[in-house]
């Protein structure tokens, strides 16, 4: 990676330690969301709507940063209000492209890990307005994201992309949050919305998400089971394949995904730069002093997107 991008070094609150602590605590600091324009576009089968909810630049020419949301996540999460945030006030458009059934919005079919034609679809869509675009996905979008980039190659959309907090050892990823503290802190979480989108199976009660992929993800979507859809789906063979600058943001104590799982530089491109500071949890990177604040993931992704530029 060549790029002349120098972050600032992620430092949490002094008190704030911890892969559990610094994921939940961030959700604490949610600031008010800023006003977004909302659009009700068609998805890439053309039965359901999907929403995208726009943060407007006064420059028409500015640049667009596109974010795909994590689990069950919308344009309301913490790490999206604080990214269009950001991105107003560097003067550029921002938009948060709901995965389906998610921001609000009904739909009859459900997504997935790995589900790049939905990814490809979204870009193109906004490509027809927008002369230049970076992406970031976040979690279950950065795993996506980062696949999408892997299979394109230099036909991906993106002039540059962030992929933050991505599982992308999606079966490592299953292991860990299907045991210990992990499973008890975000198994309920999760599920709490996602068995609301789904018909009820008889006789089926879902005590984790590997359950929950291998009882609807899976079949939903043509796999034959959760570790066939993990395997599929899981975006860490295709980081060798990515041409566009990209940012690979991990924590090396994220509770999703333990760090002897991370890339190293010898499984990425040279396009991609890795970033994997010892501390910063699941999306938290809470940082500063006292309550502490939300600012440096999106501070450090725009200054990527702003190097791949120079």
């Amino acid at each position: 990676m060549n790029l002349a991008f120098y972050p600032q070094s992620y430092i949490p609150p002094f008190w704030l330690r911890g892969g559990h602590a610094q994921t939940v605590y961030a959700k604490f600091l949610t600031s008010p969301a800023p006003h977004y324009r909302r659009e009700l576009l068609a998805d890439s089968h053309g039965e359901d709507q999907v929403a995208y909810d726009f943060v407007d630049a006064p420059n028409p020419n500015a640049p667009l940063v596109v974010l795909f949301h994590g689990l069950e996540g919308s344009s309301h999460s913490h790490y999206a209000i604080e990214l269009m945030k950001a991105v107003q006030a560097r003067g550029w458009h921002g938009v948060v492209a709901h995965f389906r059934s998610c921001g609000g919005v009904p739909s009859g079919r459900l997504y997935h890990s790995g589900d790049t034609r939905e990814m490809g679809h979204m870009l193109s869509l906004l490509r027809q307005r927008y002369e230049r675009i970076y992406a970031v996905g976040v979690s279950l979008g950065g795993n996506a994201l980062a696949k999408y980039l892997g299979e394109q190659r230099e036909h991906a959309i993106p002039h540059a992309a962030a992929v933050v907090s991505a599982p992308i050892d999606l079966n490592a990823a299953g292991a860990a949050l299907g045991q210990g503290i992990a499973k008890r802190l975000y198994t309920p979480y999760f599920l709490r919305t996602l068995l609301t989108k789904v018909p009820p199976k008889a006789n089926w009660q879902c005590r984790s998400l590997h359950d929950f992929d291998d009882a609807y993800t899976a079949p939903m979507h043509g796999f034959r089971d959760a570790v066939d859809y993990y395997t599929q789906c899981q975006c860490k063979p295709f980081l060798r394949d990515i041409v566009r600058p990209t940012l690979l943001l991990n924590a090396k104590n994220d509770p999703f995904l333990p760090a002897a799982h991370l890339p190293t530089q010898d499984e990425v491109s040279g396009s991609v730069h890795l970033l994997q500071p010892e501390q910063g949890g699941h999306v938290g990177f809470v940082s500063g002093t006292g309550r502490g604040h939300l600012r440096w993931l999106p501070e450090t992704v725009l200054d990527f997107f702003v190097s791949s530029a120079a």
